[in-house]
Order: structure tokens, then C-alpha cells, then sequence
């Protein structure tokens, strides 16, 4: 089997975010490439590949198999985070969704979430949602990059369980929204993901002061974020 074609530039970026040994749940799973990326380079690591939907499921279980990884990746059909069970799972992964979804599903699963001690999401769109759950529900964010592919540039977040109350990070609206991390990193991609939204939210702007029934309160929260970016972008 061809693993370049197989492991994406973004499944390599997240997998690097895991601990050697390590015991994970990859929510979402899809093909289960990133539990059978990190399985084929690290012989110590056990997964679960969680699938709501048959036919992506039934994809997941014969990566699994033409890799030769069943002693290592159990996958799993189920509803988000009821797949881990009783599981004592070190790491969680969600990617590859929007940010609203990942948020309702940690938020619906919460309960099994006792043993996890460090949280990966790529959200395709809608960070800020993530990034809000996180905080409230004691995780501090660790680390945050971009990647590129396919034309579109996502966000990789790293939370990691806060152990105390001295390590609650309380974030502003402009951190939510911008990452506080990539605000004090800003790589290149940052000011290139931040200029296309920039022009994006202008127009929406634009498009509400347009309508018949202009909603004041939309143009404020536009105006707000209009304004952080710019001030992210112009240094």
C-alpha cells in the first residue's frame, strides 16, 4: 500500500501532537489514517477509531485491516465520545469537522472524558467555538499551528487538562477568536488566513447594512472582529 497518498500533510501535522506510547481516540475517523499513521510509527501506541456512520465505518475497519493494525486500532460505530466506553484514554483527536460540531461533541460527552489529559481538534471552520469550550471546561491550550492544503488553511489546537486552578488561562474575545497562541506566533499563514477573512467579513458587512432589516448588533460584532484583525495583520 502507498502510504504517501494515504497520510495527508494534515494528518502528519496532528499525529505530531501525540505522545509516544500513547493511548488515543480519534473521533470522527473517517478511513482511520491517523490512527494507522501513528500505529505504523510508533508499535507502543493503542488507538480507538470512533465512526458514527456505516459506511465510513466499514472504511475504517479495512484501512485497519490492510495495514495489518488490529492488535493495535479498535474500531468502533457509535455516537461521538460514547465509542471510548470505560476506556482509559490518554488523548482525544477530532479533526475535520466545524468547530460548532466538535464543541457538541465534547460538550454531549464529557462524562467520558475523565482520563484524557491532552485534547487535539482541527476544526475546519469556527475555532472560537472550540477554543470557548476548552477554557470553560478546564483545559488550557498549549500549542496552535497552521497547515495548508487543498487551497484552505486550517488550525490545529492542543489543549491540555488544567491539573489546578493556577493554570486557568482566561481568554479575551480577541484571543478566542484568533488563537492566543497564533497571535504571538503569527506564521506566515496566519496573515494570509486572516487577510482572506478579512475581505470576507467586509462583505458580509456590506451585505447586512444592504438588507432591508439591518441588524445593528451583527455590524457591532463585525465592526469588533473587523478591527482585531487588522490590528493582528498589520504587525
Amino acid at each position: 500500500m502507498d502510504l504517501q497518498h494515504k497520510f495527508s500533510t494534515r494528518i502528519k501535522a496532528i499525529a505530531a501532537y501525540l505522545s509516544k506510547g500513547t493511548f488515543l481516540a480519534d473521533i470522527g475517523s473517517d478511513h482511520a489514517y491517523l490512527p494507522c499513521y501513528v500505529c505504523l510509527h510508533d508499535s507502543r501506541a493503542q488507538a480507538i477509531a470512533g465512526e458514527i456512520n456505516t459506511g465510513p465505518y466499514k472504511s475504517a475497519c479495512e484501512t485497519v485491516r490492510l495495514f495489518d493494525l488490529n492488535d493495535q486500532i479498535d474500531v468502533r460505530q457509535g455516537d461521538g465520545l460514547t465509542v471510548l466506553r470505560d476506556d482509559v484514554v490518554e488523548e482525544l483527536v477530532i479533526a475535520g469537522m466545524g468547530g460548532s460540531l466538535i464543541k457538541h461533541i465534547l460538550e454531549h460527552g464529557k462524562e467520558h472524558l475523565q482520563s484524557v489529559n491532552r485534547i487535539i481538534v482541527q476544526p475546519n471552520i469556527g475555532e472560537h467555538n472550540v477554543r470557548r469550550w476548552l477554557i470553560k471546561n478546564n483545559f488550557k491550550i498549549v500549542d496552535e499551528s497552521l497547515i495548508k492544503e487543498n487551497q484552505h488553511i486550517y488550525e490545529i489546537i492542543v489543549a491540555e487538562k488544567c491539573k489546578s486552578k493556577t493554570e486557568t488561562v482566561i481568554l479575551n474575545e480577541e484571543e478566542f477568536l484568533l488563537g492566543p497562541i497564533l497571535l504571538k506566533k503569527k506564521p506566515p499563514l496566519f496573515y494570509e488566513k486572516w487577510e482572506l477573512r478579512l475581505h470576507k467579513t467586509e462583505g458580509i458587512k456590506q451585505q447586512i447594512k444592504q438588507a432591508k432589516k439591518c441588524e445593528e448588533a451583527k455590524l457591532a460584532q463585525l465592526d469588533e472582529e473587523i478591527q482585531w484583525i487588522k490590528e493582528a495583520i498589520s504587525t
